[in-house]
């Protein structure tokens, strides 16, 4: 069983930047991501990263975020700069073992607001 304990969120003012932190127990896991969900609005992707190091992003996020991760932490990380008031959400970190299959595992979430 895999469990994902993330770290990061908070409140930050336009403009500004936040790392979120996303730290797998178990074996590495081969996708790893950050998905988000704001009030009455269905969750999604923000981005990916294969343990091989591609990746792929949201539109609405290109430039300004940009995922990493450290294999040998088994730690996934969100750096986000030029936060909007739209970013706020709830950014949750998930992974799965296999690519183009539904994401396996899911963290408990972390609170991102922006405040315009």
């Amino acid at each position: 069983q895999v469990q994902l304990v993330e770290s990061g969120g908070g409140l930050v003012q336009a403009g500004g930047s936040l790392r979120l932190s996303c730290a797998a127990s178990g074996s590495i896991i081969n996708v790893m991501g950050w998905h988000r969900q704001a009030p009455g609005k269905q969750r999604e992707l923000v981005a990916s990263i294969t343990s091989g190091g591609s990746t792929n992003y949201l539109v609405s996020v290109k430039g300004r975020f940009t995922i990493s991760r450290d294999n040998a932490q088994n730690t996934v990380y969100l750096q986000m700069n030029n936060l909007k008031p739209e970013d706020t959400a709830v950014y949750y970190c998930a992974a799965k073992r296999v690519i183009g299959t539904a994401w396996n595992y899911w963290g408990q979430g972390t609170q991102v607001t922006v405040s315009s």
